[in-house]
């Protein structure tokens, strides 16, 4: 009798092990490679102009259970900035912050085609803009922002651009993309 139940007792824990990782998500989804993707994103990626004027990806972190990338840019010298970046699983460029983790504001729609339009948060209040997308070959995209809802800002459009494999499009003395030195 004892032997029935413990090997009933180990058959059980077997199932309950195999149920415990099948249902498991994935914490680290495979990006797609550099030469597919807008913006590549791995920790140590380098769009370097001079040591007053570049972006790093710094760090990786979690943000309400999604992965994100630390990005850090120094622009002139002396003012910094920083982003916390992914592209989900629809091919939405999404920033978020460690401060603010129900914040989402979408960046850009990489499986978006011409013309299409989104918002970058659907709150419609000042701080949101229209995005249409504007240009897209195998080789570049571009996104017009647009903030119609601010009273000062609606019609004053800029233009965000990325190149695939590259990310960020711009005449770098130094470009690093995961692991591979650019230039």
């Amino acid at each position: 009798m004892k032997d029935i139940a413990l090997k009933t007792c180990t058959l059980m824990l077997i199932v309950a092990m195999m149920i415990s990782l099948g249902c498991k998500k994935d914490r680290n989804p495979v990006q797609p490679s550099a030469s597919d993707s807008f913006l590549p994103m791995q920790v140590g990626n380098l769009w370097y102009t001079n040591n007053q004027n570049y972006t790093e990806i710094k760090d990786s972190l979690v943000i309400s259970g999604k992965l994100y990338y630390k990005f850090y840019s120094l622009i002139g010298g002396d003012a910094v900035s920083t982003s916390y970046l992914r592209i989900d699983e629809q091919g939405k460029l999404i920033a978020s912050d460690p401060k603010y983790p129900d914040l989402k504001v979408v960046r850009a729609d990489f499986n978006g085609k011409v013309g299409d339009k989104f918002f970058t948060t659907g709150q419609g209040n000042d701080t949101d803009n229209e995005v249409t997308i504007t240009e897209k070959t195998n080789t570049q995209m571009s996104f017009s922002f647009d903030a119609i809802y601010h009273p000062n800002l609606k019609g004053h459009a800029y233009v965000v651009s990325y190149v695939k494999g590259q990310g960020f499009p711009g005449n770098w003395t130094k470009l690093k993309i995961n692991g591979v030195t650019l230039k």
